[in-house]
């Protein structure tokens, strides 16, 4: 079996979704991150695994925008967006969940995809009414049908299951042509058979639409993805393969007792 990358330093190859350069972030004296590089193949599925504080959510925030790098740099298919804003990153294809669900729980269901897809659609700021069978509406029946939510398509979203709305989580970030998500504990609160729902749907999302998954839950995180990156302390332990990881005796002292 082949050892597990340490560094994750590999050449940037032509397809790399992500690339991830000597990456630190600092809030005053705390380092949250320090010197993280690692790069994703497009249409690649990663887990990012490690204990509370490890830095993984801070990570999310860098790679999205919403905090800035304090060092080093980002790339997006090859392009540099270190400094760009974050619903740049956004329109550029770069997608994310959050731990705590955003969703406009006033709204229906169907409202919640619409609004998502014409966020990231040309004339987003056009204040007519769409029509009867426009793509956009089009398009927000098809994410409703591909996140099976078609049943609850006029619910309010006050009126979900937690698993339902984490359903409609992944619809929104599929809104438009994203080309990588970043799912932050998709799983967390969910009940075993929902849990059970998000794997087949994680599963079921396009291969060319790469993604990262932040998950506390191993037995979903590396059944879903092709890779995994430990991280501990800020700063990466280690890159393997779910099997490799699943076996490494350093990581399952650190993170499952010494047991899977």
């Amino acid at each position: 079996m082949a050892s597990v990358d340490r560094l994750g330093t590999r050449a940037l190859a032509s397809g790399d979704a992500l690339e991830l350069t000597g990456v630190s972030r600092s809030f005053g004296a705390l380092a949250a991150l320090s010197d993280v590089t690692f790069s994703v193949a497009a249409g690649e599925r990663r887990a990012v695994i490690g204990a509370n504080g490890a830095g993984k959510t801070t990570l999310f925030n860098v790679i999205t925008g919403d905090f800035p790098a304090t060092a080093g740099r980002v790339r997006f298919f090859g392009d540099d967006i270190t400094t760009m804003p974050a619903h740049h990153r956004i329109r550029a294809g770069l997608r994310r969940t959050y731990q705590s669900s955003l969703l406009f729980r006033d709204l229906t269901v169907r409202d919640n995809l619409y609004l998502a897809v014409r966020g990231v659609a040309r004339g987003r700021y056009a204040m007519l009414r769409p029509r009867r069978g426009s793509t956009t509406v089009a398009a927000a029946e098809d994410l409703l049908e591909r996140v099976h939510l078609t049943a609850v398509g006029d619910e309010l979203v006050s009126a979900l299951s937690h698993g339902q709305q984490r359903q409609l989580e992944i619809g929104m970030a599929l809104a438009g042509a994203p080309r990588l998500i970043l799912f932050d504990e998709p799983a967390a609160g969910l009940s075993p058979a929902e849990r059970r729902d998000l794997v087949a749907l994680l599963d079921a999302l396009p291969r060319h639409i790469g993604f990262i998954l932040i998950e506390h839950d191993l037995d979903i995180a590396l059944r879903v993805v092709d890779r995994v990156t430990v991280m501990h302390n800020g700063r990466v332990l280690k890159h393997g393969t779910p099997q490799e990881i699943e076996n490494d005796a350093e990581v399952q002292a650190i993170y499952m007792g010494g047991r899977h």
